[in-house]
């Protein structure tokens, strides 16, 4: 992928920063990045999210709540709701009864790091793991939370994540797509939608590019049958003649942005089935991750693949996983949700930090908010469901700088409320930041941070107005870091 270059800009762009004075002009003809500066030493190289979409139930998984187990079937007490909204699903329900875990929990690691029975295998990488247990967004509803977490706004049509640090920092691989996408075949729940890895009003080069399970991962890759990799050169080698005039005339830079992608897709042709044949991997590989893992497309084998896509230098690797949203029968739906994904994303950790890439690559696993402390619908002794619960929720990392074997901020004894570090409950604010807990654009700064870039510098002026990520709100959680 083509480096951001400072140099190619619109006339409008022109324009626009020329009031910023000669000195901007000066850093632009000394070839300094105008977006994505580097503030500092950048301690991730690389980033695998692993998005585990529909909402994981933090009192299930992360955030034990004994009270909720000695009250399972009594009325959530109306003073612990308080004014906070409900989705239409349950507020109109005569009763909101608690809904204790039916998973036990036990201390993982040196650390004692309290982690369901669901989840032994994340608890075995407990001592590498920072737990945040006092997440919060706005978003009530799925598709503006994701849209949120993934773009930094529950508006749709925003740069992704992956896109923005594309545009800040640039590609490792001239051969791969600097942000590549995978999703878990077979899932389906909450649909997911290519805007959430679209560059928005970046230029194209910086989207997601999806890899598919199957013979062919990127759809449309290959050469049609009868044209040769020689007659696809000449081809390209003529068009890019006939583009480099049009971007001449034209000034947009998209016109090289759509050349560049052509050029990329036609190196493709030769990286992309190389890193996707998982039939090199040694059999120790599939032991370590499940043999799920030997099937294209399921959460095990795409765990692989963002190991393999990493060590080959792409920056930004998204993994979307669907089946969270547990409105009913959550125990028999979260083993299921574990069975499939707890192996391999302990598997991805140690096979990073063994290959020595766990210290330069940030790895991180949530969703796009929480589950309520009440039962969605009826409740048994054995089984309930929980709605959607944007208050409080958890969400981990791993390496590239963060602490390790490390849990950060509290939530109240219902798990339905965020308490400061006195231990008091607040109502949180994006306008200001409280130590201990985490709203989503403090998240997304503490990402663009480890990896060397001042979240307020990755900025693009866009219709008169300068936007970035986290909009103009973000702080960088430095007790998160090591």
């Amino acid at each position: 992928m083509t480096e951001f270059d400072p140099l190619q800009m619109t006339r409008r762009h022109f324009l626009g920063s020329a009031s910023l004075g000669l000195g901007a002009l000066g850093l632009a003809e000394s070839g300094v990045q105008a977006a994505g500066i580097p503030r500092k030493a950048a301690k991730a190289k690389r980033v695998i999210y692993l998005f585990q979409s529909g909402g994981p139930a933090h009192i299930d998984l992360y955030d034990e709540k004994p009270l909720l187990r000695k009250e399972h079937g009594n009325q959530l007490p109306s003073s612990v709701i308080g004014r906070q909204r409900l989705t239409a699903m349950s507020g109109n329900q005569a009763s909101l009864p608690m809904a204790g875990s039916a998973f036990d929990f036990a201390d993982y690691g040196k650390s004692k790091m309290r982690i369901s029975s669901l989840l032994p295998n994340i608890g075995g990488v407990a001592d590498d793991i920072c737990l945040v247990r006092s997440m919060w967004t706005e978003a009530i509803n799925h598709d503006p939370a994701m849209t949120f977490f993934q773009t930094g706004s529950q508006i749709a049509g925003r740069p992704s994540m992956g896109a923005w640090v594309g545009y800040g920092l640039g590609s490792m691989n001239k051969d791969l797509p600097g942000f590549v996408v995978l999703v878990t075949k077979g899932q389906g729940d909450q649909p997911l939608y290519a805007r959430l890895w679209g560059s928005g009003f970046l230029d194209s080069r910086y989207q997601g590019v999806p890899f598919r399970a199957g013979k062919d991962p990127v759809l449309y890759l290959k050469n049609p049958e009868g044209v040769s990799a020689t007659s696809r050169r000449n081809v390209l080698d003529t068009l890019g003649v006939l583009q480099r005039q049009q971007s001449k005339v034209s000034s947009d830079p998209e016109v090289d942005a759509r050349l560049a992608q052509y050029e990329l897709a036609f190196r493709m042709q030769t990286s992309v089935p190389e890193v996707t044949d998982l039939s090199s991997e040694p059999a120790e590989t599939f032991d370590l991750y499940g043999e799920d893992a030997r099937t294209p497309g399921t959460f095990a084998a795409n765990c692989v693949l963002a190991r393999r896509l990493a060590e080959k230098g792409v920056r930004f690797i998204q993994l979307y996983h669907q089946g969270w949203d547990h409105h009913g029968d959550l125990p028999g739906n979260a083993r299921y949700q574990a069975q499939l994904t707890d192996k391999a994303s302990a598997a991805l950790i140690i096979d990073l930090k063994r290959r020595g890439l766990l210290d330069d690559t940030l790895v991180i696993w949530g969703g796009e908010f929480g589950r309520t402390a009440y039962s969605q619908g009826a409740i048994s002794k054995d089984n309930y469901g929980r709605d959607h619960h944007p208050r409080c929720f958890s969400l981990w990392m791993a390496g590239a700088g963060v602490k390790r074997g490390f849990s950060y901020g509290r939530t109240d004894d219902y798990g339905y409320n965020l308490l400061d570090k006195s231990g008091n409950v607040i109502t949180p604010s994006k306008d200001k930041f409280v130590p201990g807990v985490v709203h989503v654009h403090d998240l997304q700064a503490t990402i663009l941070d480890q990896l060397g870039i001042d979240h307020h510098q990755l900025t693009y002026r866009n219709q008169g107005r300068d936007y970035r990520l986290t909009d103009v709100h973000g702080h960088v959680v430095t007790d998160l870091l090591s």
